[in-house]
């Protein structure tokens, strides 16, 4: 690997410009190429982040080969085959949530990074919030004493409001809405967040659940164009933790009033936390020691964290795999993959 760790940019959409510019601000690292089935929109977006190359195919950027790792920001139903070619090539690979449409098709992405002994994480964004890595340190000094309780939420309102541009003709926001475009729904879009944002920010994993789901109407005939608007728009889950804490995680695109707002507040018997986010900012609130007695709840200071993209070139430079990693993603989509199964069979199902 040369001295500086050349980075390839897979997929122009929004989240690739974020990426491209939090790449190209970390020391040692340097973006080497853009890649876009759309050729011109490669070239677009390599020009407007200087970097050198642009391909139109992931099979032309691997044949010239001059990269040591990339960024997978191809749309949710590309991953699984661009990540496995990348894995091939030996490129070490930081992909864009949810790693894949299936926990089979994650676990076999896993697999296969693991075999090749090759740096792969994926980019679950709210570890970036320092409210929810401050809160797990503290669960883990025992701050708040044993878990029995939590409720979280993550709340959208772009299809009651027009903040990021109109869903009804926007094809950023179309292939959301439609499963023939590899949409999994609110649940695959921000579920993933949100079971990551529980579970790291208490530090226990899902031992049990059950899911309701709602589709509602939309348009006419619910079809627009090419798209079939046929995915889940809120969910409310129901969750058994590994040490018997019970909780609700509810999920929505319809929740007028909030732009992309998380919420976790983690219940202990001897105290509590509550934590919001958002992409660009989090907040950390305590009702400690004897302020449980009054129900006082405390601003707590949560020093910065780095970023997954610094996260990921730290791994690079040490050969050592950061997290969240590809195994942690799989097991993720197992939670998301077992929903639709509660919610199909109207059941608690246990996670095994």
């Amino acid at each position: 690997m040369s001295a500086d760790r050349r980075i390839l940019i897979l997929g122009t959409g929004s989240i690739a410009h974020r990426h491209a510019e939090h790449f190209a601000a970390i020391p040692g690292c340097r973006l080497a190429a853009a890649v876009d089935t759309n050729e011109a929109r490669a070239k677009a977006f390599a020009e407007r982040h200087a970097i050198p190359q642009a391909f139109g195919s992931l099979e032309a950027a691997i044949a010239w080969g001059a990269f040591d790792a990339a960024v997978n920001s191809t749309p949710d139903g590309a991953h699984r085959a661009t990540t496995l070619q990348l894995i091939a090539a030996g490129k070490p690979v930081f992909c864009e949530k949810p790693l894949a449409l299936s926990h089979a098709d994650a676990l076999e992405m896993t697999e296969a990074a693991e075999r090749a002994g090759l740096v792969n994480m994926v980019n679950l964004t709210y570890r970036n919030a320092h409210a929810v890595q401050m809160a797990r340190r503290m669960v883990e000094e025992g701050r708040i004493g044993e878990i029995r309780h939590f409720e979280a939420s993550y709340l959208q309102s772009w299809l009651t409001a027009r903040h990021w541009g109109d869903w009804r003709t926007d094809e950023r926001w179309l292939w959301r809405l439609s499963s023939g475009h590899g949409s999994k729904g609110v649940l695959g879009d921000i579920g993933i967040h949100i079971l990551d944002f529980v579970c790291f920010g208490m530090g226990l994993d899902v031992a049990a659940l059950q899911a309701r789901m709602k589709t509602f109407p939309k348009v006419e005939g619910d079809v627009i164009g090419p798209y079939v608007l046929d995915v889940n728009d809120s969910v409310v889950i129901t969750v058994e933790m590994g040490n018997g804490a019970l909780g609700t995680i509810g999920m929505s695109r319809y929740a007028t009033g909030k732009l992309n707002d998380l919420n976790l507040a983690i219940y202990g018997e001897t105290g509590a936390l509550r934590i919001w986010a958002n992409h660009a900012d989090s907040r950390l609130e305590a009702c400690l020691g004897r302020d449980i007695e009054t129900q006082t709840w405390v601003k707590v200071e949560c020093p910065a964290t780095p970023r997954n993209e610094h996260r990921f070139a730290a791994a690079l430079a040490t050969g050592r795999n950061g997290q969240p990693d590809f195994r942690h993603a799989a097991a993720l989509q197992k939670l998301l993959d077992f929903c639709f199964v509660s919610d199909r069979e109207r059941r608690m199902l246990p996670v095994e």
